[in-house]
Parts: structure tokens; C-alpha cells; sequence
């Protein structure tokens, strides 16, 4: 034997025997023919993949032409478009919408049962809310004064208090949440959205977030980016105080050069394109440069809030408190200026990266709750109530699905310092309102403390399935092909929480 096939396998050196080898290749001829016989008598099984569930997947057929054009949804739904409101660093529960009255009545004690450590270290004992809570509305939901605005709406929320999520940490958090998976590299949920519907408006783009004025979330653009699905889904960022970037045309440049160059360009691309049929990623670079050259008329119109009523500017509150409560309360105003123009997912942030100080940037407060909490609230509660208010009047919550969030809550005990409250990825609120959504509705219950959930607890999962199916999607259907998986924003999991549909 020769030392070339000494270094080779068994299977390998049988291959190099003549017979061996016509033996193997009788048998694979034999599986060939048996495989044709049965696909021709239909016992073959389904041609079309299937999931777990046994439902094909859906793939939108997506004109490489036009990746922006409407399509259809897989039934009928009356939400056409979603406005997420997030609010990064994890709002505290127990403190705004989920009232808990044994956390007053074992206030300063620490009950058997609570860990003695928690994701940030020791815990101290049980803490009453730091605000109180009253009945609001008809339905008479128990909400607290830190939230005395969006609690006087109440009546039209659907409440979930019994979600709940994988992790405790707020990068995996916000991946979680917002793309259904707690490491990078997945499509955001209004990738998805924008993947399967297309958009209603031709010069905007069809998924807008709008950055907290301090700046990116933890994940930053991963929140609303498109992965790998195709890039013309990803999220166009901005605000009322940053408009999109490289948009303004040179003042040495005058409008006709500016439309001249354009058409040209069109020819350009659209030579270059029938070169490369089919070819995705040159399409949504090509659809990303003509969506970008009618942005330049229609952004500065959205953007404009000038002509604004006096009484929209009171409503919202853009001339009174902080700096960062009017700087908010204009990106309120913007995103109802976007869902008026039918862009169909607007993302819209409240809190940015925890870099400026606990507390301070977003939600997460680890110590002086009281302050850092109601600091937060300054800037959120009158603009966010108003803005849903302002959608209310206009008769745009009928097809308009509203989503507020946070990525997790916070615990009933306060920390080892004795001023801050820990992150409680078992129990927590996050609220829905509008086109396809029950009115003056609590779904869920935590325990006694707000520990944990206990009845129809809801994983992240069953939360974006249920965004979905309210936007007239199958979370088990809308997938995208990608590494050899048929991906889905619920990954294998995941429910239609039916019970808050009305």
C-alpha cells in the first residue's frame, strides 16, 4: 500500500475499487428512479417546504425594481401601519401600571421566597411604590401619578402584565424585544413588517425610527436595522432635531442641476440593473438612491412643525418644561406627521444609551428611583399621551396599531443601596392600543409583589407574534431563507395572544 493510501479512509480507498464502485453508484441510480417513480404517483410527499408546524412558509415576492412597492397581507387585518413606542432601560411596573397593594402592606420588610441576590448584587427589602396609585377612566385601571397623562387613557389601552423574557441584561434585552433574538445579526421587527408590506407612500421611507434627542438606544442601530434580510428594509433614523443625514442639497448646486444629475443617474442604474436581473442587494442599493433623491422635497415638509396650531404645540407640550421633554415631544409630533403620510412602521425611542449616568439617559434606574423615574416621566408621559390623543382625534388609531414597551421590568425590593430597583426580566408591563386591540383591557397578572407572572404569562415570543397577526401577518409563515433555515422573527416559538384581541 502506497503512502497516499495509507492516508486515506476506509470508504474512501473502497471508492478507488472498480467494483466497489459500480456496486455504490447501482445503488444511488436505484434511489434516483424509486425517488421519480413516487414523485410521479404523488407519494413523494410535499414539494413545498415546511416548518415545524407543517404551514409552508411565506416569502413575499419582492420586485427587485420596486422592493418599496404595497403588498399584500396574509389576511385581512384592520392595522395598516404600527407605531412603536420604546422605552429603553426598563420602566418600572410596580411604579406605573401594575398595581401591587401588599408591596405597601410588607413595605421595609422582606418576606421569605425573595432572592437574596439579584442581577446588580444584594437586595434590600420590600419597597411600596414611590408614587400612588388611583382609578382612571371608566374601566377604573389603577395607575399611579408618575404617569398621570397616559393614565387618564387608560380606557383605550389593552394592558399585559404578565410578560416576561429571556434575560436581565439590557443589550440582549433590546435585541430580544425588537428582533426576537438576544444576539446581533437578526432583522428588527419593522424589517419584518416592511419585508412582507411594502410601504403606502412612495416618497418616505417605509420604516422610520426616531431617536431619543440623547441619542441611540444600547443596541443602537441593531434595534431597527434589516440583517440579513434584503437592505432596502432596514430603518431610516432620524428626528425632529436630526434630519437625515447628506440630504441637503450644496448651496453651489442649483435644483435643476440637482434633477438633471438624477435622471441621468436613474438611466445609469437602471442599464447597470438589467445586467444583474434578480440581483437583491443592487436593487435596494439603487431603490435606497431614488427613495433618497424624493426625500430631499418631502423631509423638510414632515419635518417642518411650524405650521403647527397653537393648540397642538399646548397639547404636546413643545414650549413647556425640560429641554429634553420638548425636544421629545417634537419627534411626538413628527411621528404623527409620519403615520399621516403612511409610512408603515414608525419606531419611536424614549431613552437612549445608559452612558450618561444611572438614570439618567434612559429608564434604568439602579439607585434614586424617585428621581431618576420621575425624571424620565417628565419627558414621556405628556407627549406620548398626547401624541395617541392627537391619532385618536385624526381617526388614525382604526388602522393604526400602537405598541408602547420596555424591554424588561424592574423588582419589588430595592437594592443593596437602598434607593435603586434591580432588573426583573419575569414579570412586566408593556401596553397595546388601536386598530385590532381590546379597549379598557388588562390581560396577565404577577404575584402579590409583581415578582413574577402567574397567569397568562406571555413570552416575548407570544408579544411580536401577536404585533404581527394584528398586522394581518402568520408569524409561523413570514420567513426569510437564510444559511439553510427558514428564519422567523419568532425563531420556533411563539403564540397569538387572543385574548387581547377584540
Amino acid at each position: 500500500m502506497s503512502y497516499q493510501e495509507e492516508n486515506i479512509s476506509p470508504i474512501g480507498r473502497s471508492l478507488l475499487s472498480r467494483r466497489s464502485f459500480m456496486k455504490q453508484s447501482g445503488f444511488s441510480l436505484g434511489a434516483l428512479g424509486l425517488a421519480q417513480l413516487l414523485s410521479s404517483d404523488g407519494l413523494l410527499g410535499a414539494s413545498d417546504p415546511q416548518s415545524f408546524t407543517g404551514k409552508s412558509p411565506i416569502r413575499p415576492s419582492i420586485d427587485s425594481d420596486n422592493p418599496y412597492a404595497t403588498r399584500d397581507a396574509h389576511f385581512e387585518s384592520p392595522a395598516k401601519q404600527v407605531l412603536v413606542i420604546y422605552c429603553p432601560g426598563a420602566v418600572s411596573h410596580v411604579d406605573t401600571f401594575d398595581y401591587k397593594p401588599d408591596l405597601a402592606k410588607y413595605h421595609g420588610q422582606k418576606p421569605p421566597g425573595l432572592p437574596a441576590v439579584t442581577f446588580e448584587g444584594p437586595t434590600g427589602n420590600i419597597a411600596k411604590p414611590f408614587w400612588d396609585f388611583k382609578p382612571r377612566g371608566q374601566s377604573g385601571k389603577m395607575v399611579s401619578d408618575l404617569v398621570p397623562n397616559l393614565g387618564a387613557m387608560s380606557d383605550d389601552f389593552c394592558f399585559l402584565h404578565a410578560l416576561n423574557t429571556q434575560t436581565s441584561a439590557h443589550p440582549q434585552g433590546e435585541n430580544f424585544l425588537n428582533t426576537g433574538f438576544t444576539m446581533e445579526g437578526f432583522p428588527s421587527f419593522g424589517s419584518w413588517v416592511t419585508y412582507a408590506l411594502g410601504s403606502e407612500n412612495e416618497n418616505l421611507p417605509a420604516f422610520v425610527a426616531i431617536n431619543d434627542p440623547r441619542g441611540l438606544a444600547r443596541s443602537g442601530k441593531n434595534n431597527f436595522g434589516s440583517a440579513f434580510l434584503p437592505a432596502a428594509f432596514q430603518g431610516t433614523d432620524f428626528s425632529a432635531k436630526q434630519p437625515p443625514a447628506n440630504l441637503k442639497r450644496p448651496a453651489s448646486y442649483s435644483k435643476q442641476d440637482d434633477k438633471t444629475t438624477i435622471g441621468l443617474l436613474q438611466k445609469l442604474n437602471g442599464k447597470h440593473l438589467e445586467k444583474y436581473p434578480g440581483d437583491a442587494n443592487l436593487a435596494a442599493r439603487i431603490a435606497s438612491y431614488e427613495l433618497a433623491g424624493k426625500m430631499q422635497t418631502s423631509i423638510p415638509e414632515v419635518m417642518d412643525l411650524s405650521n403647527e396650531p397653537q393648540s397642538i404645540k399646548k397639547l404636546y407640550g413643545l414650549e413647556s418644561g425640560s429641554e429634553l421633554k420638548k425636544e421629545y415631544a417634537k419627534n411626538c409630533v413628527l411621528a404623527r406627521r409620519l403615520i399621516e403620510k403612511g409610512v408603515r412602521v414608525v419606531q419611536l425611542f424614549n431613552g437612549s444609551d445608559s452612558s450618561g449616568g444611572n438614570g439618567i439617559s434612559n429608564w434604568d434606574s439602579h439607585s434614586n428611583i424617585h428621581k431618576t423615574h420621575a425624571m424620565q416621566a417628565e419627558i414621556m408621559d405628556q407627549p406620548t399621551a398626547a401624541l395617541i390623543k392627537d391619532l385618536k382625534s385624526r381617526g388614525l388609531l382604526e388602522s393604526t396599531l400602537i405598541v408602547w414597551c420596555t424591554e424588561f421590568g424592574r423588582m419589588p425590593f430595592l437594592q443593596g443601596n437602598g434607593t435603586g430597583r434591580d432588573h426583573n426580566p419575569d414579570a412586566f408591563t408593556c401596553f397595546l392600543a388601536g386598530a385590532g386591540v381590546k379597549k379598557g383591557h388588562s390581560y396577565g397578572e404577577s404575584d402579590n409583589f409583581g415578582f413574577k407572572s402567574v397567569e397568562g404569562k406571555s413570552s416575548i415570543y407570544d408579544f411580536n407574534a401577536t404585533i404581527l397577526h394584528l398586522m394581518g401577518l402568520d408569524h409561523e409563515r413570514l420567513s426569510f431563507y437564510h444559511n439553510g433555515l427558514e428564519r422567523r422573527l419568532t425563531n420556533v416559538h411563539g403564540h397569538v395572544i387572543k385574548e387581547v384581541l377584540s
